[in-house]
């Protein structure tokens, strides 16, 4: 039977939900201007976060002379975008398999591929605006803690191999390199692939925002979108409270928030995920640590955590809090339950027990991520109804959206490129359950999941638990 989680130590200013940490420094912001009447556009994107921005971004550098208006409910980065790890991440999100088995395995590859480039364009573009959002290409570190860990990180290197990865993408770390990177309690086994960038998540979709208006893009806060209607007479709508925009191209970019528009409340699970940040810790800790490469760490474990050392020294750490809300509800502002603060911090401890002598929790936060029913994300755009979307990320969306924003304006722009031959594009699976089937279904993974980490804990024979394959036949995951 497992013990509890240890209360975690909270700082002096502590801070629960209010959006996220990474917004601090600078402060909440406040909703620009909303939209003051009526407009027409050629294209209108209905979400601000990382998806629609990069969307508006790429159509305006490609085509200056575009009429683009962006609507969002809140501000510029609300949602995950302003919330997330920090992960600008070079893994499919979704299932390589999934995609071959409809579009042949040199398609997956081709998104595998794209993806990786997803990663140093967004350095590049990030750089080429002068946005300063703490990039670094330290790569990411998959750390393995017991034997059935161990083997499945095997596993993932082998699978990867067969994919076409190679020592360039993804290499085992002997034990003593390892240490030497990144010293993990009770560490098995690690690999490390290149494919991967730190960011400050709040300071990227923020200088992004501003990127888009200075190309002339009218981004207008405060507006929520109650409907969205295809084409009527050649021209397409979202409709605002304050007046309604037609366009050529209505594209939604709205990822785990999708569940509120109407007509699409089973579409896309909203998956919660939540986070804590420590105060900054001292030099004695670090040394005890290492994690110098400032890589971002992720481990083998079903219910699995995320984390990066952040520009200023702390330990930004995330995982499975309360993964889902009845009915797909998807916000409460950010805050986050005690209980998953002192889970997230038991994790972090054991991990690295150093922070455990030095470390606080300075601020936990909770956001929503994108769920496909087949845990496969998509871009779609049809040009009959002029309704397009892209999301369904399943927690890989900082890069990923970049690579959707591209894609996004290809299908626009009409233009047969590489991106719009990607497996990706218009895909369509199946909606989720009605509920309670759906709760039910989530709840039931996400348990499984947490019995079969503490059976694999102790178990020496390095063989996943059936209860995990359990949960995965459950959800499809």
């Amino acid at each position: 039977m497992s013990s509890s989680p240890a209360r975690a130590p909270l700082a002096a200013g502590f801070r629960n939900g209010g959006v996220s940490f990474w917004y601090r420094a600078a402060g909440r912001p406040d909703p620009g201007p909303r939209l003051p009447g009526p407009r027409t556009a050629d294209v209108c994107v209905v979400g601000a976060g990382y998806t629609g921005l990069w969307t508006a971004y790429y159509l305006k550098r490609a085509r200056p002379d575009l009429r683009v208006v962006v609507l969002e409910r809140e501000f510029a980065g609300f949602g995950a975008s302003g919330r997330n790890g920090g992960w600008v991440l070079g893994e499919i999100a979704g299932s390589r398999e999934r995609y071959a088995a409809r579009h042949g395995r040199s398609a997956a590859i081709a998104l595998q591929r794209a993806m990786f480039g997803a990663v140093d364009e967004v350095v590049r573009a990030a750089a080429a605006e002068g946005i300063d959002a703490g990039l670094v290409k330290g790569g990411v570190l998959h750390v393995a803690r017991n034997a059935a860990q161990r083997a499945r990180l095997a596993a993932m290197v082998g699978e990867a191999r067969e994919w076409g990865w190679t020592d360039d993408d993804l290499v085992p770390l002997p034990a003593a390199e390892r240490d030497a990177r990144l010293r993990v309690e009770g560490a098995t086994g690690a690999a490390w692939s290149p494919h991967c960038a730190r960011a400050q998540p709040a300071a990227l979709v923020r200088g992004l925002a501003s990127a888009v208006r200075d190309l002339g893009v009218d981004v207008y806060e405060g507006t929520p979108v109650v409907r969205i209607n295809p084409r009527r007479g050649g021209i397409a709508s979202a409709v605002t409270p304050y007046g309604t925009v037609t366009a050529d191209y209505v594209l939604r970019a709205t990822e785990g928030f999708t569940a509120g528009i109407p007509g699409h409340h089973r579409d896309w699970l909203p998956m919660n995920s939540s986070m804590i940040v420590t105060t900054p810790l001292p030099a004695e800790t670090w040394k005890a640590i290492g994690w110098e490469r400032r890589e971002l760490v992720g481990d083998m474990a079903h219910y699995y955590m995320y984390a990066q050392r952040t520009a200023d020294d702390r330990i930004a750490f995330g995982g499975r809090g309360r993964p889902y809300r009845y009915a797909s509800r998807v916000d409460d502002g950010g805050r986050t339950g005690p209980g998953t603060i002192d889970a997230l911090w038991t994790m972090l401890t054991a991990m690295f027990p150093a922070v455990a002598d030095d470390g606080q929790v300075d601020h936990a936060w909770s956001g929503v991520l994108g769920v496909p029913r087949d845990w496969c994300a998509t871009v779609v755009l049809d040009h009959a109804t002029g309704l397009g979307h892209a999301g369904g990320y399943t927690g890989h969306g900082v890069a990923t959206a970049n690579l959707a924003g591209r894609t996004l304006r290809d299908l626009v722009l009409r233009d047969d490129t590489d991106l719009t031959a990607l497996p990706w594009v218009d895909r369509r699976v199946r909606r989720w359950e009605p509920e309670p089937l759906r709760w039910l279904g989530v709840h039931a993974m996400y348990a499984l999941y947490r019995a079969a980490d503490a059976r694999e804990s102790s178990a020496p024979n390095g063989r996943t638990s059936v209860l995990a394959r359990l949960a995965d036949r459950i959800t499809g995951h």
